[in-house]
C-alpha cells in the first residue's frame, strides 16, 4: 500500500521579497504534515513550480487553473505535484489610488489587485484526475463556504492509502459528500497515458513525432513549448511512454519555471517543457530540438544530425501510423468511398499508436536475449550485452541509429532490468519472444497488421481500465462563476494541531487493516528466437558452399603435406576468406587438428596456417562481430613449430599485427562469453553430481546438454531463496573463483598477443594513434597512453633497456585496465584483483625473455624462397638510380587484372621489385597467383609525370609482415601501389623518395632525361631559375648585369650585341607596383630597332627563324613576305614582321609574326601594350578558299577598375596620354585588320559577307550566336550573348532592340572577336566597324585541374570503392571532364563554321596560351585537311603550341619553381578533342589514335626536349631552339618529331590505314555530350611490357619468331592467341589483313634473299595499282577514288605492325610472283568489296559521263549515279564529291536514244558513245567514255524506266 498524498501545501504571494521590478516570489504558507515522512523527503523549490511563469499580481480575477509538475529527487524517484491556483484579493495593496473625499456610505470598494495562491498536493503516485478532484473539492469547500471543516479534508487526504498495482480498485471519500474511486493499472511496468499520445500526434503530426522519438532515443535534447502547462505535461508524458520498454534516465522536467531557464544550457540530454512566453529566450539554443505544440512544428538545428530509424522499419512505422491516424487516406480516391470510417475514440486511438511503437521495439530488439552474456548468477545476476554481435547479426553495423541506442543510458537500464532470466514478465517480453515472426509476416498486409495493432491496443487499454463497470463517482464542483464574486474572504489559515490529530487517527485505523499487497509473480523469461538480419538475406549468399570447399581442401592439403596443391589453392582460399562463412569454416577446420590444446607443425605448414589466420583476421574490423578473432584466439596458442631444442614458436607471434588485439571491447566481450561458458559448465556438472545416483538407471537426459546459461540461471534464481546461508555462500565463492581463473587465463593470452616478437617495435604505441584501443571501451581511465608511457620509464635502474621497458609498461597498463574493469563488473573481490595486478608485470617480463630466444632462433631460419628479382630493360641512355626494392604490387582499384567481373587470371597482386631510373619508375615482377605461371608483370611511368606520392600502410593478404607501403600516381593514368618487403628498411625507402623528388624536379632542363640521357652534361651556366609563375623581372636584371660584366650576352649562342641591349631587356622591371603576372613590354620607343635592315649578328637568327614551322606554314598559306615596314607591294595586304626576332615585342610569341601590311612596326609596341603579356592579335591561319583569317591574341587589358589601377601604377613617369594613345593604336590596329579582311573578301570574288548567314551554318548555332537580347542555354551553353555590342550604351540611336535585331540580321560581321565576358565593358567598338564581340564562358585552369584530379580518381581509384553505387561511369560523369571537352569542341566548331561562311575570327581568351591554343588549333584541324596529316599535325603543334608559347613546363608541373601549382592538362584536353573528332571521322586523318596517345604520354615524360620549356624565347635562352650544325659538343637532346619520323619510316605504327581524305569543307563533328566517347588512353594498361609508348622506341629487335617457326614448310599450327584484359597489348595482337600481307611480302623477300622494300613505297604502289584497276573496270566504285582499298570502314586498330621493317634501303624490284598487280590487290579488293561506305547512298550504277551544259556552255565531265530506289539520276562534280549537284527524275524521262556528236564534244570520244535523254521538260545530251559504256548506261536507264 502507498500513501495517496505525501504532502499538502498552501503557497502564497510573498510581500517581503521580490525577484525583480515586475516579478514577485512565492512562499510556503502552510504544509501538512509538518514533519517530513521518513521514506519521502519534502520537495525543495515547490514555490517556483507552482507559478512556472513567475509570481505576478493581476488586475482581474482569473479562472482557477490546474496542472501537474513532475519533480525528480536525488534517488531519481519522481514526485507528482498537482497545483490548483486561484486568485484572491490582496488586502494590503488595495489603497493604491487615493480616494478623494471618502464615500460616506461606508461600503468597502471592490478589490483592484489580486494575488495568486496555490494548493499543492505532492504524491509519488501518478493519478492526475484524482488529484484534480481532491484539490477541486478543497477549493469548492472554501469558495462556496460549505459546512465541512478543511482540517478533516486535509487529514483524510494525507492518511488515504492506495493499493499497489494489480488492477485493484479503492473507493474513498474525503468527507465532503464525495465518492471517489482509484483504479490501479494491471502492470506497474506499462506506462499509463490516458489520451496524451493521441493528442501529441494530433498536435505535431506523424513525421515530427517520429523525429522527436528518434531524437530522444539517440540522446538529443528535446524542448516543448506551449501556452498550456497541462499540454506540456501531457506531451512529455506521451513522448516518454513511446520509448517503452526503455526508460528515460536523463532530466525530465515537463514544466520548467522561469527562474530555472539556465537548466536548458546543461550538457546532458533532457526532455523539458517551457511556457510559450519564453519562446524568444530559447531560440539561441544551438543544440536543442524545439517542438512548438501549439503551432505543430519542430525545429532541428543544423548542427544536429538526427539518425533515422533503419529501413524498412521506418517505412513500416509511418505506414502503420498513417493507417491508424488517417484511416480515410486509403479510400480517399475511391469512386464510391465507403461511409466514413470513424476514428477509434481517443483513449483507444492512444493505445493503438502505442501498440505500433511497441511492435517497432519488438522488431528492433528482436533476439536481444541471445546476445546477453551472463557473467554471474549469485548473489545478484550480472549481465553484459554483446553489442557488436547484435549489430553484426542484425546487419546494422553501418546504421548509426541502433548503434546510438545501444550505447545509450536507456539501453543500459533495459539490459540490467530485463536481462535477468527469472523475473516478472510483461507485454513486451511476450511480444519480442513470440510475435516477431507474425509482425514480419504482416508487413505487406495492412488489414492483418491493423488487427494485431488493435489486439495489442486492447491489452494496453485493459491495463489502464481493467474493470469496465466503474462505480459511480461524485465530487461536488464549485458553482459557476464563483471565482468572480466580489467579496470572497482569503483562504483561511488551517488549524495545524487539529490536522495532526486527525491524521494520527486515520493512520492508526489503516494500520489495523491487513495489507492488501499482491506479490508479483516471477517466471522464467521466454528466450525467443535468435537474432536475424533486419533485411531479407537474398543476395548475400554467393556460391558460399563452393568457397567453403576451397578452404577445407586447402587446409587438408596443408596437413597432408601436399605443398604443390596447397600453392595452387592457397590464393583462392585466401580470397574466399573475405566471406564470413569461410572464416568460421577456417576456425572449425583448424580446431579439428588440435589435439589436447597443442599441435606441432613443420615450417612450411606453420607459414601457411599463419597466412590463413592473418587473412581471416584482416577483415575482422573492430565493428564487426568479434567471433572470428575470439575463435582463433585459442588456436594461436595451440599451433607451434620447433625452432631449436627447447625453443618453440607459437602462431600468436605471427598474427599480432591486427588492430583487433588492441581493442579493449573485443577482449571484454570475449572474456564475458568465456566466463558464461564456464559458469554454465559449473552448474551443469553440479547438476550431474546431484543426479548421479538416479542417472545410473536412466540414460543421461539430453535436455541438460541443450540448456543455455540463461536457462540454468533462471533455474538457479528460482531456487536461491530456498537455499540455506551456507549453500548460498558456497555458490557465490565457486562463481567468483571461476571468473578469477578466467581473468588469469586472459591476462596470459593478452600478454601473448600484445608483446611483439621483436620487442624493439612497440606495437601498442604504434596503433594507439588510431585511438582504437584507448577509446574502445567505456573505460574510466582516460589518460593517454603516450603520456603514461613517457612517465613510466624506469628511471631508477639507469642501464635498463628503456625500449623493452616501454613495451612492457604499455602492455602492463593495458592489461591492468582490462582486469580492473572486468573483475569489478563481475564482482571479484578486491584482494583477488590486487593479487592479479601484482602478477601481471612478472608474466610480461617472463614472456619477453622467452620471446628473445624465439626471435633469435626465428631469424636463423632459412628465408622463404622469394621470387628472383627481374631487372627491367632500359632505354638507351637510361640508368638505374636506385637498385630494386623488393615489393608487392597491389591492384590499383581497377577491376582488370584482379580477375574481377571480367574474369581472367589474377595478375595482381604481383611480387617483384621497384626500380628508379633516370627516366622512369618501374615495377617488374611476377603474379602472386600460382595459376598464372611464368608471366612477367611490368608497370612503369616517367618520373616527370608523377603527380602525387604518399605513404600508405597496406593490409597485406600474402605476407603478414609487409605493412609499410608507397602509392605513387602519375599523370599518364598509372598508379603504382606497393607494399615493401620486410627486408626493405625505412631508411632505404626514404632514400628512394628523396631520389624520386630530385629527379622529379630537376635543377635545370639539362638535367632532364631528354638531355642527360647517357651523356655527362657539360657545365652550362644558366640564368637563374625564374620565380614561380614569373615575370621576367629578376631574370632580365640578372641578364643585364651579366651582359654588362661580360660585355656580351648569351642567347642560345653568343651573339655580340651592340650597346642597345633594349631589344631584350626591359626597363620596366624595377618600376614599383608592376603586376607579377604580366610579362614586361618594352616601354621606351627610342630604344627599338625600327629599321628594316638587319645587323650582321642577327642574320643567322633570321636564317634559323625562317626554318621554323611557323614561317613554313605562313608560306604555305600565303600570308605575305618578310618585311619590316609598310612599303608594300600592290597585292599583299599582310606581311611577316621580324620585329620580334629577338623576342623584344612579346616574350611568349614566335620570332616571326603576321600583321597587316599597313601597320608600322613602331606602332606594334603600343598595340601590344593593350593585351595581356603583350600578346597582340596576329594572324595564324588563312582559309585558302575564301581568304577569311583566324587571329589569336591574349585577353585585353580592359578599362575596368583593375585596368585603371594598373595604368596608374604602371606609368608613374609616363605621360598621361600614353595609355589613351595605345588604346587609340589598338583601334587603329583593329581597323587595319578589318581593312585587310574586307579586301580579302572582295578579292575572293563574291562578297560573302552579304550572304544571308543562316544558309550554311548548322541550324541553331548561328541563332544562338546572334540572338541579341536573351541568354541562350540550349545549343551553346557557354556563349552568353547578352547586350551584344558593348558600344551600344554610348550610341543612343541604336538602342531600341528591334532596330538592333534588324541591323544584326541584315549583315554578318566581317570579324567576330571571341573574348571573355569580363572584357565586354572595357572593349569599345565603333558600330561602324564591321565587327562583333562574342562573350564566351570557359573553364579556367583551376577547374581544369580539379576536373583532371577527379578524372584520375575515376580511372585509377587506388582502392576498389566500397559503395556499390560508386561506379566508374558515375565517377567519370562527376569529374566534369566531358563538359569541358564539349565546350572547347563547340567553340571550335562554331568558329570553323564562321570562317567557312566568310567571317574572320579573332580569339582572345585568358592569357592567350591555354584555351586560346586549344580552340585555335582545333579550328585549324577542322578546317584544313593539311593539319590532319602527320606532317601537318606536327606543324600545327609546333606553331600554335610551342611557338605561340603554351607553358608546357608550368602546366605539366615539370620544373622546380612550379612545384606546387599542380598538373593542368591543357594539351591533353586538346588531344582528347582530336581523338573525339578522329572517332567520328576515321578516314580523314593520316595518323592513327596511337599517335595521339604517344603525344599524350610524351608531352609530360621529359623523354624529348620538344616540350620542355614555356616559349621559343626560353628555348633560345637555353640554346635548344635551333639544331646546332657546327658545334659537336652542344647538348643535343632528342626531338620527338625526329623520333616519330624514324619510327614511321620503319613501320606503319602511326599510320591510319583508313586514311582516305575526301576534299570537302570543314569537318563538323557532333559535339553533344552523348557523342563524346571515353578515350581508352585513360584506362588501358599493358602489364606485359609496361606502357607501349616507351617500348616501341627500344631499337627494334622485332618479333618475327612466329613467322620464322613456320619457314621449314611444316604444317602451320593454329595462330590463335589468348588475350588477357589489362595484360596484353590487345591492339597489337588483333589480326589485321594489311599488316599480315606486308609481313608476308617481307618474309617472301627474305626467302629470295632480296633486301626488303620499305612499307610506304609498297603501300603507295598497291594504292596506285588498285586505282588503275578500278578505273579499268568502271563498275564497282570505291567512293574515295584514290584509295578504294582503304576506304571501307575498317577497324581503326591495326595501327602497329607486328613487325618493324628494318631500315635497309629500298632493295631491288620484287619478283613477279608476288608483284602487287596480280597478287595483293586482287586479294585485298575481294577482301573489302563487301564493305559499303557511308557515302554509297543506294548506287545501282555509276561512272563518268560528259554532259552538255545549257546553251553556249561546253561539255563537262560529271560523275553520274543511277539510283533505282530513289528513282533518279544524280550527278556530282567528281567521284569524291559527297554533295549532289543536281538530279534528273526518272519519272519524267520519256526516251533514251543514241545520238550523234555535236559541236564542242570531247575530242577522243567515239561517235557511238553519245546518247540523249528526253524528259518532258528538256533534252539532256550525254557522252560516255566509249560505245560499250554508252550502251550500258542506256540499258540501265531503260530498265529503270520500264520497271517503273
Amino acid at each position: 500500500m502507498a500513501r495517496l498524498a505525501d504532502y499538502f501545501i498552501v503557497v502564497g504571494y510573498d510581500h517581503e521579497k521580490t525577484a525583480g521590478p515586475t516579478e514577485g516570489l512565492g512562499k510556503i504558507i502552510q504544509r501538512f504534515p509538518q514533519k517530513d515522512w521518513e521514506d519521502t523527503p519534502f520537495p525543495q523549490g515547490i514555490e517556483l513550480f507552482c507559478q512556472p511563469g513567475g509570481w505576478q499580481l493581476s488586475k482581474e480575477r482569473k479562472q482557477p487553473t490546474f496542472f501537474v509538475v513532475v519533480l525528480t529527487d536525488i534517488d531519481s524517484e519522481r514526485h507528482y505535484c498537482s497545483c490548483l491556483t486561484f486568485y484572491e484579493a490582496e488586502i494590503n495593496l488595495q489603497g493604491t489610488k487615493e480616494i478623494e473625499g471618502e464615500e460616506e456610505s461606508g461600503l468597502i470598494p471592490p478589490a483592484e489587485v489580486f494575488a495568486p495562491k496555490s494548493l499543492v498536493l505532492v504524491s509519488r503516485l501518478d493519478y492526475p484526475e484524482i488529484f484534480r478532484a481532491c484539490l477541486g473539492l478543497i477549493y469548492t469547500v472554501y469558495v462556496d463556504s460549505l459546512n465541512v471543516s478543511l482540517e478533516t479534508l486535509i487529514a483524510n487526504l494525507c492518511s488515504c492509502l492506495v493499493p499497489a498495482s494489480g488492477g485493484s480498485q479503492k473507493l474513498f471519500s474525503l468527507g465532503a459528500g464525495d465518492r471517489q474511486l482509484i483504479q490501479t493499472p494491471l502492470h506497474d511496468s506499462l506506462p499509463v497515458t490516458g489520451t496524451s499520445v493521441a493528442l501529441l500526434f494530433q498536435q505535431l503530426g506523424i513525421q515530427n513525432v517520429l523525429s522527436l522519438f528518434c531524437a530522444v532515443l539517440t540522446e538529443n535534447k528535446v524542448l516543448f513549448h506551449s501556452a498550456s502547462f497541462q499540454r506540456l505535461s501531457d506531451a512529455c508524458r506521451a513522448l516518454e511512454s513511446l520509448m517503452f520498454p526503455l526508460k528515460y534516465s536523463y532530466p525530465y522536467i515537463p514544466i520548467l519555471p522561469a527562474q530555472l531557464l539556465e537548466v536548458l544550457s546543461s550538457p546532458t540530454p533532457f526532455i523539458i517543457g517551457v511556457h510559450s512566453v519564453f519562446r524568444n529566450d530559447i531560440h539561441e539554443l544551438l543544440d536543442v530540438i524545439i517542438a512548438d505544440l501549439d503551432g505543430g512544428t519542430i525545429k532541428i538545428p543544423e548542427c544536429i544530425h538526427l539518425s533515422q530509424l533503419p529501413e524498412p522499419l521506418l517505412h513500416q512505422t509511418q505506414m502503420a501510423l498513417s493507417l491508424v491516424l488517417h484511416p480515410d487516406l486509403e479510400t480517399a480516391d475511391y469512386a464510391f468511398p465507403p461511409p466514413r470510417t470513424a476514428l477509434s475514440h481517443s483513449k483507444m486511438l492512444d493505445k493503438e499508436v502505442r501498440a505500433i511503437f511497441l511492435r517497432l521495439f519488438a522488431q528492433l530488439f528482436q533476439g536481444y536475449r541471445s546476445c546477453l552474456q551472463l557473467i554471474r548468477i549469485h548473489a545478484e545476476p550480472v549481465i553484459h550485452f554483446h553489442k557488436a554481435a547484435f549489430l553484426g547479426q542484425r546487419g546494422l553495423i553501418e546504421n548509426d541509429f541502433l548503434t546510438k541506442v545501444l550505447n545509450g543510458m536507456a539501453f543500459a537500464g533495459f539490459v540490467s532490468e530485463r536481462g535477468p532470466p527469472f523475473r516478472t514478465c510483461d507485454l513486451f517480453d511476450e511480444l519480442v519472444a513470440f510475435e516477431v515472426e507474425r509482425i514480419k509476416a504482416e508487413e505487406g498486409n495492412p488489414p492483418k497488421m491493423i488487427k494485431h495493432v488493435r489486439e495489442l491496443a486492447e491489452q494496453l487499454f485493459k491495463n489502464e481500465n481493467p474493470n469496465p463497470h466503474i462505480a459511480f463517482q461524485k465530487v461536488p464542483r464549485p458553482t459557476e462563476g464563483s471565482h468572480l464574486r466580489v467579496h470572497i474572504l482569503p483562504f483561511p489559515r488551517i488549524n495545524e494541531g487539529r490536522v495532526q490529530e486527525l491524521l494520527q487517527e486515520g493512520l492508526a485505523r489503516s494500520q489495523g487493516a491487513p495489507p492488501a499487497t499482491r506479490g508479483d509473480k516471477k517466471c522464467v523469461v521466454p528466450a525467443g528466437p535468435p537474432v536475424v538480419s533486419i533485411m531479407e538475406k537474398g543476395s548475400t549468399v554467393f556460391n558460399s558452399a563452393q568457397r567453403l570447399e576451397v578452404v577445407r581442401n586447402c587446409i587438408s592439403f596443408i596437413f597432408e603435406n601436399k605443398f604443390l596443391e596447397t600453392e595452387k589453392t592457397l590464393p583462392a582460399a585466401l580470397r574466399a576468406l573475405k566471406g564470413k562463412a569461410a572464416r568460421h569454416c577456417l576456425t572449425q577446420e583448424l580446431g579439428q587438428h588440435v589435439k589436447e590444446n597443442r599441435a606441432i607443425l613443420d615450417h612450411q605448414q606453420f607459414d601457411y596456417i599463419v597466412r590463413m589466420m592473418n587473412c581471416a583476421l584482416q577483415d575482422c574490423s573492430s565493428s564487426e562481430e568479434y567471433s572470428i578473432a575470439a575463435a582463433l584466439l585459442p588456436l594461436t596458442t595451440a599451433f607451434y613449430r620447433k625452432l631449436a631444442p627447447g625453443v618453440s614458436q607459437f602462431a600468436y607471434t605471427c598474427v599480432q599485427d591486427h588492430p583487433i588485439w588492441t581493442n579493449q571491447q573485443f577482449w571484454e566481450t570475449t572474456f564475458y562469453s568465456n566466463v558464461q561458458n564456464q559458469v554454465r559448465s559449473l552448474y551443469l556438472t553440479a547438476k550431474d553430481d546431484n543426479h548421479a545416483v538416479q542417472l545410473k538407471q536412466k540414460e543421461k537426459t539430453p535436455a541438460d546438454q541443450d540448456k543455455t546459461a540463461m536457462d540454468l540461471a533462471a533455474e538457479q534464481l528460482r531456487l536461491w531463496p530456498t537455499l540455506n546461508k551456507q549453500t548460498q555462500q558456497e555458490l557465490v565463492q565457486n562463481e567468483e573463483s571461476t571468473v578469477f581463473s578466467q581473468a588469469i587465463h586472459f591476462a596470459n593470452l593478452m600478454v601473448y598477443l600484445l608483446v611483439p616478437l621483436d620487442t624493439s617495435k612497440n606495437k601498442l604505441l604504434r596503433t594507439s594513434a588510431t585511438g582504437d584501443w584507448e577509446s574502445g571501451s567505456n573505460s574510466i581511465v582516460t589518460n593517454s597512453i603516450a603520456g603514461s608511457v613517457a612517465e613510466s620509464y624506469d628511471t631508477e635502474s639507469g642501464f635498463e633497456d628503456s625500449e623493452n621497458n616501454d613495451v612492457a609498461n604499455a602492455v602492463v597498463r593495458f592489461i591492468t585496465r582490462f582486469i580492473d574493469k572486468v573483475c569489478t563488473e563481475s564482482g571479484v573481490t578486491q584482494d583477488h584483483i590486487k593479487g592479479l595486478h601484482c602478477m601481471i608485470p612478472g608474466i610480461v617480463a617472463m614472456h619477453i625473455e622467452t620471446l628473445e630466444a624465439v626471435h633469435r632462433e626465428s631469424r636463423r631460419l632459412p628465408p622463404i624462397q622469394k621470387p628472383k628479382i627481374l631487372r627491367p630493360t632500359l632505354l638507351p641512355g637510361e640508368e638505374f638510380v636506385c637498385e630494386g626494392l623488393r615489393v608487392l604490387l597491389d591492384p590499383d582499384g581497377r577491376e582488370e587484372a584482379t580477375g574481377g567481373l571480367l574474369g581472367g587470371p589474377h595478375i595482381l597482386p604481383a611480387e617483384g621489385a621497384l626500380f628508379l631510373t633516370t627516366y622512369r619508375i618501374i615495377f617488374k615482377g611476377t603474379p602472386h597467383d600460382q595459376l598464372v605461371g611464368e608471366q612477367t608483370v611490368i608497370r612503369s611511368f616517367p618520373i616527370a609525370s608523377v603527380t602525387k606520392e604518399k605513404k600508405i600502410s597496406i593490409q597485406n593478404q600474402l605476407q603478414q609482415s609487409m605493412q609499410e607501403g608507397l602509392q605513387i600516381s602519375s599523370a599518364t593514368f598509372q598508379l603504382i601501389k606497393v607494399a615493401f618487403d620486410e627486408e626493405v628498411s625505412p631508411e632505404v625507402v626514404e632514400i628512394f623518395k628523396k631520389q624520386l623528388m630530385k629527379f622529379r624536379y630537376p635543377q635545370s632542363i639539362f638535367s632532364t632525361f631528354a638531355f642527360a640521357a647517357g651523356q655527362t652534361a657539360p657545365q652550362i651556366i644558366l640564368p637563374k631559375q625564374k620565380e614561380k609563375n614569373t615575370s621576367f623581372r629578376t631574370f632580365s636584371k640578372s641578364i643585364v648585369k651579366g651582359a654588362k660584366r661580360a660585355g656580351k650576352m648569351t642567347i642560345g649562342r653568343q651573339y655580340l650585341l651592340k650597346k642597345k641591349t633594349g631589344t631584350i631587356v626591359e626597363e620596366r622591371g624595377n618600376r614599383p607596383g608592376w603586376n607579377e603576372d604580366d610579362d614586361i613590354s618594352v616601354s621606351d620607343d627610342s630604344e627599338l630597332h625600327t629599321s628594316g635592315t638587319l645587323k650582321a649578328s642577327e642574320k643567322s637568327t633570321m636564317e634559323q627563324l625562317v626554318e621554323r614551322a611557323c614561317f613554313r606554314d605562313y608560306q604555305r598559306l600565303g600570308l605575305g613576305t618578310i618585311s619590316a615596314n609598310s612599303s608594300r607591294s600592290k597585292t599583299e595586304y599582310l606581311r611577316i614582321t621580324a620585329l620580334n626576332r629577338m623576342y623584344s615585342l612579346c616574350r611568349s610569341y614566335p620570332g616571326l609574326l603576321v600583321v597587316p601590311q599597313s601597320v608600322q612596326d613602331s606602332s606594334l609596341q603600343r598595340v601590344a601594350r593593350c593585351y595581356r603579356h603583350n600578346r597582340l592579335p596576329v594572324v595564324c591561319w588563312k582559309n585558302t578558299k575564301n581568304s577569311t583569317l583566324l587571329l589569336r591574341s591574349g585577353g585585353f587589358h580592359g578599362k575596368s577598375v583593375v585596368g585603371l589601377f594598373k595604368s596608374q601604377n604602371t606609368h608613374p613617369t609616363a605621360p598621361a596620354s600614353l595609355e589613351s594613345s595605345s588604346s587609340i593604336e589598338q583601334e587603329k590596329y583593329l581597323q587595319a585588320l578589318l581593312n585587310v579582311i574586307s579586301v580579302h573578301c572582295k578579292m575572293n570574288g563574291s562578297n560573302t559577307l552579304t550572304v544571308s548567314p543562316t544558309i550554311a551554318l548548322s541550324p541553331g548555332v548561328w541563332a544562338s550566336l546572334r540572338s541579341s537580347n536573351r541568354f541562350i542555354n540550349t545549343q551553346t551553353p557557354f556563349i552568353d550573348v547578352g547586350a551584344r555590342l558593348a558600344g551600344k550604351d554610348n550610341t543612343p540611336p541604336y538602342s531600341s532592340s528591334s532596330f538592333l535585331q534588324s541591323q544584326l540580321l541584315r549583315r554578318q560581321a566581317a570579324l567576330y572577336i571571341f573574348g571573355e565576358k569580363s572584357q565586354l565593358r572595357g572593349f569599345k567598338l565603333d558600330f561602324a566597324l564591321n565587327c562583333e564581340f562574342v562573350p564566351v564562358e570557359f573553364s579556367d585552369i583551376r577547374q581544369t585541374k580539379a576536373s583532371f584530379k577527379k578524372l584520375m580518381r575515376a580511372c585509377v581509384p587506388s582502392t576498389i570503392p566500397t559503395d556499390s553505387e560508386a561506379t566508374f561511369l558515375k565517377a567519370l560523369g562527376e569529374s566534369e571532364w566531358f563538359p569541358q571537352l564539349h565546350r572547347i569542341m563547340q567553340l571550335g566548331v562554331i568558329i570553323s563554321e564562321l570562317l567557312e561562311n566568310g567571317s574572320s575570327v579573332m580569339v582572345c581568351l585568358e592569357d592567350g596560351w591555354d584555351i586560346t591554343a586549344q580552340v585555335v588549333s582545333l579550328v585549324q584541324l577542322l578546317s584544313d585537311p593539311f593539319y590532319r596529316t602527320l606532317e601537318g599535325f606536327r606543324m600545327l603543334v609546333e606553331k600554335e603550341w610551342l611557338s605561340f608559347g603554351h607553358k608546357f613546363s608550368q602546366r605539366s608541373n615539370l620544373t622546380l619553381n612550379c612545384q606546387g601549382s599542380g598538373f593542368a592538362p591543357v594539351f591533353l584536353q586538346f588531344l582528347d578533342c582530336v581523338h573525339q573528332i578522329h572517332n567520328q571521322y576515321p578516314t580523314e586523318f593520316e595518323f592513327n589514335q596511337y599517335y595521339l596517345k604517344f603525344l599524350a604520354f610524351h608531352h609530360i615524360s621529359n623523354r624529348f626536349k620538344t616540350f620542355l620549356l614555356d616559349s621559343d624565347y626560353e628555348r633560345l635562352e637555353h640554346g635548344t631552339l635551333f639544331e646546332d650544325k657546327g658545334d659537336k659538343h652542344a647538348k643535343k637532346g632528342i626531338c620527338i618529331w625526329d623520333c616519330i619520323e624514324k619510327m614511321h619510316k620503319r613501320s606503319p605504327i602511326f599510320f591510319n590505314y583508313l586514311y582516305a581524305p575526301t576534299e570537302i569543307e570543314a569537318l563538323k563533328p557532333n559535339v553533344n555530350m552523348s557523342s563524346l566517347k571515353k578515350w581508352d588512353y585513360y584506362v588501358e594498361e599493358i602489364l606485359a611490357t609496361g606502357p607501349s609508348y616507351d617500348w616501341t622506341m627500344v631499337p627494334a629487335k622485332c618479333s618475327v619468331s612466329e613467322e620464322n617457326d613456320q619457314t621449314d614448310g611444316s604444317v602451320s599450327q593454329t595462330k590463335r592467341k589468348i588475350v588477357w584484359p589489362c595484360y596484353d597489348d590487345v591492339k597489337k595482337i588483333q589480326p589485321d589483313a594489311i599488316t599480315s600481307l606486308l609481313n608476308e611480302i617481307e618474309r617472301l623477300e627474305s626467302k629470295l634473299n632480296q633486301s626488303p622494300e620499305r612499307w610506304q613505297l609498297l603501300w603507295e604502289r598497291v594504292k596506285t595499282n588498285l586505282k588503275d584497276d578500278t578505273r579499268q573496270d568502271n563498275l564497282r566504285r570505291h567512293p574515295s577514288g584514290s584509295s578504294g582499298m582503304m576506304s571501307p570502314n575498317l577497324h581503326s586498330y591495326q595501327k602497329r605492325s607486328l613487325l618493324e621493317i628494318p631500315d635497309s634501303g629500298l632493295g631491288e624490284e620484287q619478283s613477279s610472283s608476288i608483284s602487287p598487280s596480280n597478287g595483293v590487290d586482287r586479294r585485298t579488293t575481294t577482301l573489302y568489296n563487301h564493305f559499303t561506305s557511308k557515302n554509297d547512298e543506294n548506287r545501282s550504277f555509276e561512272g563518268t559521263l560528259y554532259k552538255r551544259g545549257a546553251l553556249l556552255k561546253g561539255w563537262k565531265p560529271r560523275w553520274f549515279v543511277l539510283d533505282v530506289t530513289k528513282h533518279q539520276l544524280r550527278y556530282y562534280d567528281s567521284g569524291e564529291d559527297t554533295s549532289c549537284k543536281g538530279h534528273i527524275d526518272l519519272a519524267e524521262v520519256e526516251t533514251v536514244i543514241p545520238a550523234s556528236p555535236t559541236i564542242g564534244a570531247p575530242k577522243h570520244a567515239s561517235e557511238k558513245a553519245f546518247f540523249d535523254l528526253k524528259t518532258n521538260k528538256r533534252v539532256y545530251n550525254f557522252c560516255a567514255q566509249d560505245a560499250q559504256s554508252a550502251q550500258q548506261w542506256m540499258d540501265r536507264i531503260q530498265s529503270c524506266i520500264s520497271d517503273a
